[in-house]
């Protein structure tokens, strides 16, 4: 990991003030950050330094096309399998998330649901699917496996649609980490593994509002000491704006078309949105090695 946070002209910094207290022992140890912004394409090269902790947050605009852009939203919105989630983060989505589920009901879940999945990108040169093959050319030239997770129960989803809607703090998407939810998964999933290497969270955005919306990563990549002094040790979520005020963040601000891909072991979180009308929308899925011959790719 570089040593020291590389930032680029369009990402926001955010430092809070230290409040006045004497126990600074007690405040979240801060890790340096590396970010990376840049237009085009997004490479194998840039997603494997994600995945091997040489990058923490990766942001590419303009990735791919306006037009297939409005078309997922499109199929997002008029999905016959929109629903609200219920499992305390509130949001809408289409496709199933291991998030607080068994193994046996979550692969269930994604066999339901790959219809509608499939029915978002329908006969389009996704996104999803061209980054996916691409790079799972690019591991077996190394000799590597990248698929799907799978149980006996079925297999998971290429990605899921979301579209966050928050309560009526400051987020949209309230600070957490992905690894918790991943270590804490259980034996029964073959990519709780994953949780001891990297955890590469990778989300496409078809629709963003005209303000906000923003994806924060803090310099902070909590361990099971600091989840469970916060109570989240299972879950990850949510972490207060108490316990992060001395941690510095930085802002990707995203526009229709992007593809943000981050460590998901450091805290993120998505701002309030408002302006033009239009929902944030976006397609995510969680990949990382499981062993250094495999690497799993989940929703």
């Amino acid at each position: 990991m570089p040593n020291s946070i590389m930032a680029s002209p369009s990402l926001t910094t955010h430092y809070r003030s230290k409040p006045v207290t004497n126990q600074l022992s007690q405040a979240p140890a801060t890790s340096a950050i590396a970010i990376r912004e840049r237009t085009g394409s997004i490479s194998t090269a840039e997603i494997m330094s994600v995945l091997k902790g040489e990058i923490t947050g990766l942001h590419i605009q303009q990735a791919f096309s306006t037009e297939v852009a409005q078309e997922i939203t499109a199929n997002f919105v008029g999905s016959p399998a929109l629903q609200e989630r219920n499992d305390g983060v509130p949001g809408q989505y289409v496709g199933a998330s291991h998030y607080r589920k068994d193994a046996a009901t979550y692969f269930a879940a994604s066999e339901t649901a790959r219809p509608y999945v499939d029915a978002l990108l329908k006969n389009l040169v996704d996104p999803v699917r061209a980054l996916f093959d691409a790079l799972k050319r690019e591991l077996h030239n190394q000799g590597i496996e990248l698929r799907l997770a799978r149980s006996e129960h079925g297999q998971a989803n290429i990605c899921r649609a979301l579209s966050w809607s928050g309560g009526g703090g400051t987020f949209s998407l309230e600070p957490h980490d992905d690894v918790a939810q991943v270590l804490c998964a259980g034996n029964d999933y073959e990519f709780s593994a994953v949780a001891h290497n990297t955890v590469a969270a990778l989300n496409f955005y078809p629709s963003m509002p005209g303000e906000g919306g923003n994806l924060r990563l803090w310099s902070h990549k909590p361990t099971v000491a600091d989840r469970k002094s916060q109570g989240v040790e299972t879950t990850g979520y949510p972490y207060s704006e108490a316990y992060l005020q001395t941690v510095p963040c930085r802002d990707f601000q995203l526009k229709a078309g992007d593809i943000a891909l981050i460590d998901g072991g450091f805290v993120h979180g998505v701002t309030k949105q408002s302006g033009n009308g239009k929902r944030r929308v976006l397609l995510n899925c969680f990949f990382g090695f499981a062993r250094p011959d495999l690497v799993l790719w989940w929703t």
